[in-house]
């Protein structure tokens, strides 16, 4: 079996937020924020949060903050969207900094995005989807502010998106996807809402997403990639069936997806290495309890450490 390089992965982190002008760096720029929670969470996953200017990181992420609205942008001068706004507020999370958000303004725009029949929008301009849905009841959560929303009615859409074969979309209808049904676990799981979840049938859709090299996929006849092995095997956790796939299989595929001369993570194999394929390699090596590593909560996406201080802390 390989070993994970964990050095090489935080210089190789560390080395993309230097690099503002290359490849990566230009197709990131609205979504840098999201790029700055997936780069941070690996590196405190490997015990290497410190690596990292935590005043200078907390000053940028609140320059992507809107006063006026209460969200954050992808980047500094881009609008608000909840997307942005759920990983500004778990990189401060990660950092124990969430004093300096205005919690009540934070709050108030998420639930103000919250919809008639309990679905959310991601933004202004009103696209639904059941990610945005997990990130409204993410962010809340996280800020223990959920009684700011109608929690029976979220539930319920996201329960309408259920499919015959266990699986979830994006809306009512919409075809099963692992990214989609860990939007819906996850935010179920933190709602107390896991009884509308068939488990074995939805556990045997995603047991079924392990391809022949051991890697997952997102649904039937697609490759593998890397990210899966977060969305997938996050939600056989929270469900209580990842022994139906074979975890050691799992545990190669991640290991030979590395750069192991530069650093980084690919989708697959031999394939150019991204800050996200980094993240979710190594966050579904720690689902999988890869020596070294932090836990991470299946359903926060944050170590474990940081979810216990959050609802722990004396």
């Amino acid at each position: 079996m390989e070993k994970l390089e964990g050095e090489k992965h935080v210089k190789y982190i560390l080395s993309v937020e230097k690099r503002k002008d290359d490849f990566e760096s230009l197709v990131m720029d609205h979504l840098r924020i999201n790029g700055a929670y997936w780069g941070l969470t690996t590196l405190d996953l490997l015990h290497k949060l410190d690596c990292v200017d935590q005043e200078e990181a907390i000053s940028w992420v609140m320059q992507c903050y809107h006063e006026d609205c209460g969200g954050f942008g992808g980047n500094v001068g881009h609008d608000p969207h909840l997307l942005y706004t759920l990983s500004a507020v778990q990189i401060l999370a990660l950092f124990d900094k969430l004093d300096v958000l205005d919690v009540e303004m934070v709050s108030k725009y998420v639930s103000g995005l919250q919809n008639e029949d309990g679905s959310f929008s991601g933004d202004m301009w009103g696209e639904i989807d059941t990610r945005f849905s997990y990130c409204a009841i993410c962010c809340l959560s996280i800020l223990h502010c959920m009684d700011k929303i109608n929690v029976e009615k979220a539930v319920n859409y996201i329960v309408s998106c259920k499919n015959l074969d266990g699986g979830f979309g994006c809306t009512p209808g919409g075809e099963s996807h692992s990214g989609q049904i860990f939007c819906c676990i996850g935010a179920l799981a933190i709602t107390g809402s896991l009884h509308h979840v068939d488990k074995d049938l939805l556990g045997w859709w995603l047991c079924e997403r392990q391809c022949i090299d051991g890697g997952l996929n997102g649904r039937p006849e697609k490759f593998a990639d890397v990210c899966y092995s977060w969305w997938v095997l996050s939600s056989l956790i929270i469900i209580d069936r990842a022994h139906w796939i074979d975890k050691s299989k799992l545990i190669n595929f991640i290991l030979n997806c590395q750069d192991k001369e530069k650093g980084g993570i690919s989708d697959r194999p031999d394939n150019a290495v991204d800050v996200f394929h980094t993240y979710f390699g190594v966050a579904g090596l720690s689902l999988l309890e890869y020596p070294g590593l932090k836990p991470i909560d299946p359903a926060y996406a944050l170590p474990v450490d940081v979810v216990n201080r959050l609802f722990f802390r004396k």
